[in-house]
């Protein structure tokens, strides 16, 4: 199988917050947003593996800024890495100002997604190539998160870890 590089999966998905869509301080509703990305990183994932994809886990996402009501939010989401049929989705969620329309950073989140034949059985997917030095550095923190998921879930001694224990050397 032939490698890919994150920016073959790049999905980007503008929106405006409506209303309906706010909390009592009429900012976006958490689970409003999480659902938004959940959308972005599934088109990346499918993108890269060409494949049904189901989301596997919300391994991180930080609420850092919150999003008023008529706010243009733009998220982008690209694999940062692919392993066996699962690939780590990154995520970042950008606000762009009323008036000025620089875009502000507001909030970032990483999801796993797992490709499936029609069944639902995991099937392989491409590997990564990255580019660029931010590629490059989530890549390398992709073995570690799953490593350590892998660890908190049992599924993996602790040291069977070699990049989690190579942090701490």
């Amino acid at each position: 199988m032939e490698a890919k590089t994150p920016k073959a999966s790049k999905s980007i998905m503008t929106d405006l917050v409506l209303p309906s869509e706010t909390n009592p301080l009429n900012n976006l509703f958490g689970g409003e947003l999480l659902a938004r990305m959940d959308r972005a990183a599934s088109i990346a994932a499918r993108r890269h593996s060409r494949r049904i994809v189901v989301t596997a886990s919300v391994n991180h996402v930080a609420f850092n800024r919150s999003i008023p009501l008529g706010s243009v939010v733009t998220i982008e989401a690209k694999v940062s890495r692919a392993f066996t049929s699962s690939m780590e989705v990154y995520l970042d969620v950008w606000i762009e100002d009323r008036e000025s329309g620089e875009c502000i950073k507001a909030n970032e989140a990483i999801y796993t997604f797992v490709a499936v034949d029609e069944t639902g059985r995991p099937v392989k997917i491409p590997p990564i190539t990255p580019e660029s030095d931010l590629e490059k550095e989530r890549y390398e923190a992709a073995l570690r998160r799953k490593q350590l998921s892998l660890v908190l879930a049992g599924k993996m001694k602790p040291s069977e870890a070699s990049e989690l224990k190579a942090l701490f050397e």
